[in-house]
């Protein structure tokens, strides 16, 4: 019995040995009781287990064995400590996985605040991570968005994610490019805000078609105007849009290959433009299948190039990495020939500098290669998953870290605010490397928010259909959803009820059809189809009788009619109606 201090009642308390194992279930407070989650404990969960390759093992060795003044055990302590340091100076000692997608990632971007990143897939996907909502037991997307569909309806196409890029200089729309001859301009909460027009295939001269007539490849935003981009298609074109005007491209840049047997065109294969920072003239760099590599001045004209080089790379391999620097005088190619070079564009005809590089754009046309923020690394991945970071003077491997061992990393970037490197594999894993000592925010911020109790409600993809947003506990009436498997229809699409009617058929020649809300959008005047013509006219009777047109100078003076307006046999009655015949 315990007894109060300042009242006269008693509280009863359980009688129990100290050794009894009923103790572990009793509580031991009263009133609510808070957690306090171990920040450092966290992110050294997050720490990567580094590695050194092999080969680079027998280089460090090799080195270690000519000097002769030092031994053995210290050359090991010396090879652990100089890969720490070089650890220490990227932000690759932790990580965190998202698994998100259920196939390869083939597209990442992040805005330019860092707060928001999407990752783009082979499933035709774009997934939507915020890290300001994220702690470390709830690492998903919280969005997921089909660009070309909002269900995923048998009758609704679905295309591989190509490329996205938020826009350079603000975080609320971005560039998405799918496997279709049109790009869209979405928001960042998914919405579409433009959709470029589609150019006319039966046209041979493509100066005069107003879009891509083939699929894009990939495209990026201008480096100062954030009102236009550039998109690089296999129809042999690079066109530069503007997002306010969606009918027809601003500019169109058509490739002439020299190549034989292409009859002049070839796939435009990877596009990058860039500026220097003090405000000179941006340029425009793009490479073909054809092996070519063209530079075009980013203010025109765009007749002809500004420079070209022919056998750039190996023809008919695809180049699917190009980035520029941020001066905007060097620029780096990765070829699907195994060569990673780099080039100077005041001397833009040979490359500096020329290092092999295991390709992966065979399997993998998405797989690129980026400049860190200060032009002073150059990141990019490897069919083994090694995330190599090069020297930007002699593409020297100065770091080589393991991402996905065995599986190719195929997409790289490096955020510069975050400071942090995102990449996406093909196991459809996207990891994003951190510091805690130089990285801000994002992953760093994630790990050090107190773990959520999970619960099933707390995962949107467990209770809710996020393509078309409907919760798994809510009542659904039979065919309400249309063509899906839910909601008393067949996997054909077909109505179990007898008394339904059955649902169209969308064959592939009515999806070629343009619909009813692009013809009202798009042409002028198309409301006056369903417009009935007599109607139209008989809605202007009376204001013409009132104040005729036509008639109205010679109203005073018009004759009167002497005789009565009736046709012959009108008018007459009786017996007496008919002539007599002479």
């Amino acid at each position: 019995m315990a007894d109060s201090d300042s009242d006269d009642y008693w509280v009863q308390e359980p009688e129990l040995a100290p050794n009894d194992p009923m103790r572990n279930f009793m509580p031991t407070s009263f009133g609510k009781t808070s957690k306090e989650a171990n920040i450092a404990a966290q992110i050294e969960q997050t720490r990567r287990k580094v590695e050194i390759p092999q080969k680079e093992k027998k280089e460090k060795k090799a080195a270690s064995d000519s000097d002769s003044n030092s031994d053995s055990d210290d050359d090991d302590d010396d090879s652990e400590s100089d890969e720490e340091d070089e650890a220490a100076r990227f932000p690759v000692s932790h990580e965190v996985v998202f698994t998100t997608h259920d196939r390869a990632v083939t597209s990442i971007a992040l805005d330019p605040a860092g707060a928001r990143m999407l990752t783009g897939s082979l499933d035709g996907t774009i997934k939507f991570h915020d890290f300001s909502s994220m702690t470390p037991t709830t690492l998903r997307a919280f969005k997921s968005v089909d660009p070309w569909g909002s269900n995923k309806s048998g009758s609704t196409d679905s295309h591989p994610i190509q490329h996205i890029e938020f826009s350079r200089h603000s975080g609320g729309a971005f560039l998405c490019v799918t496997a279709h001859p049109q790009a869209k301009i979405m928001s960042r909460d998914g919405d579409v805000l433009t959709e470029f027009v589609k150019g006319d295939m039966y046209l041979r001269d493509m100066n005069h078609t107003k879009g891509h007539v083939g699929e894009v490849t990939t495209g990026t935003w201008h480096p100062t105007d954030q009102n236009f981009c550039i998109t690089a298609g296999s129809d042999s074109t690079l066109r530069i849009w503007d997002v306010n005007n969606k009918r027809s491209q601003k500019e169109v840049i058509v490739f002439k290959s020299k190549a034989p047997g292409c009859a002049g065109r070839t796939r435009m294969t990877a596009v990058a433009w860039g500026a220097p920072p003090s405000g000179g003239a941006p340029v425009i760099v793009s490479a073909a299948l054809d092996g070519s590599l063209v530079m075009y001045s980013g203010n025109g004209p765009f007749s002809r190039p500004a420079a070209e080089i022919r056998d750039a790379h190996k023809a008919d391999t695809w180049t699917g990495g190009i980035d520029i620097s941020s001066d905007g005088r060097m620029v780096v190619t990765r070829g699907g020939d195994g060569l990673i070079k780099l080039w100077d564009t005041r001397k833009f005809k040979q490359p500096l500098v020329k290092v092999e590089h295991p390709s992966t754009s065979d399997r993998y046309p998405m797989s690129n290669i980026k400049y860190s923020p200060d032009s002073s690394s150059i990141i990019a991945g490897s069919a083994s998953g090694h995330l190599h970071i090069l020297n930007p003077g002699n593409l020297r491997p100065e770091h080589v870290t393991p991402i996905t061992p065995g599986v190719p990393l195929i997409v790289v970037d490096w955020h510069e605010r975050l400071n942090q490197i995102i990449t996406g594999s093909a196991n459809s894993e996207t990891h994003v490397l951190y510091n805690p000592e130089k990285s801000h925010r994002g992953a760093l911020e994630v790990m050090s928010r107190a773990p959520k109790v999970r619960h099933i409600d707390d995962d949107p993809s467990a209770i809710m259909d996020q393509s078309s947003g409907i919760s798994g506990d809510a009542i659904v009436a039979p065919g309400a959803l249309g063509g899906t498997k839910r909601g008393g229809v067949t996997a054909s699409g077909k109505s179990r009820d007898p008394m339904r009617p059955q649902m169209q058929t969308i064959t592939p020649f009515m999806r070629s059809q343009p619909d009813a809300k692009h013809i009202s959008e798009n042409i002028p005047l198309s409301k006056m189809l369903h417009e009935d013509p007599r109607e139209a006219l008989l809605k202007y009777a009376d204001a013409a009788k009132k104040d005729p047109m036509f008639t109205n100078a010679w109203a005073k003076t018009q004759p009167v009619t002497q005789y009565a307006e009736t046709s012959d046999g009108e008018g007459e009655e009786g017996p007496d109606r008919k002539r007599v015949k002479r």
